[in-house]
């Protein structure tokens, strides 16, 4: 049970750290890597080459040109979620339209810009198709989400 998190540069983490927390709230296992379409695209290659052999999902987050998510997909069979990261480059329009708009036949799930948060859920709702305990625990998250916004609900009509 583990996931892979792939950045093109260390310029992600501030992002991707928000879907760790989430990741380590859950008990999943991860790796951090990064590796750039553009400037390492040998060792990308062979990341995705093997990745079956070590994970169960895969994360690229990457900005600007945003090729990192489409290079691993077309490379593995595993589930890539492409997590666009917005640069000061277009407002991340770039990297939002570089991920989702992939070719038939490679596909890539794409979250918001810097929602990484949104990107290690997914990952974990895909990994507990496998995994009876994650079931469990995103039923636990998603109760803990209403009961939070309920009670948000009733100090706000109190607080009027």
């Amino acid at each position: 049970m583990k996931i892979a998190i792939v950045m093109g540069s260390i310029s992600d983490l501030e992002v991707v750290k928000k879907g760790i927390n989430i990741l380590k709230e859950f008990d999943v296992d991860f790796e951090v890597r990064i590796l750039s379409a553009h400037r390492t695209p040998i060792e990308a290659l062979n990341f995705s080459k093997n990745a079956e052999n070590e994970f169960d999902v895969i994360i690229g987050a990457a900005g600007k040109a945003a090729h990192l998510p489409g290079v691993i997909a077309s490379h593995t069979i595993l589930p890539v979620i492409g997590l666009p990261i917005k640069s000061s480059t277009l407002d991340g329009l770039d990297s939002l339209l570089s991920i989702v708009q992939m070719p038939k036949g490679i596909p890539v799930a794409t979250v918001a810009l810097n929602g990484s948060e949104n990107a290690a859920l997914l990952a974990i709702q895909i990994m507990s198709l496998k995994y009876e305990v994650l079931k469990d625990k995103l039923k636990i998250y998603r109760e803990k989400m209403r009961e939070d916004v309920l009670k948000q609900d009733k100090e706000l009509v109190y607080n009027l």
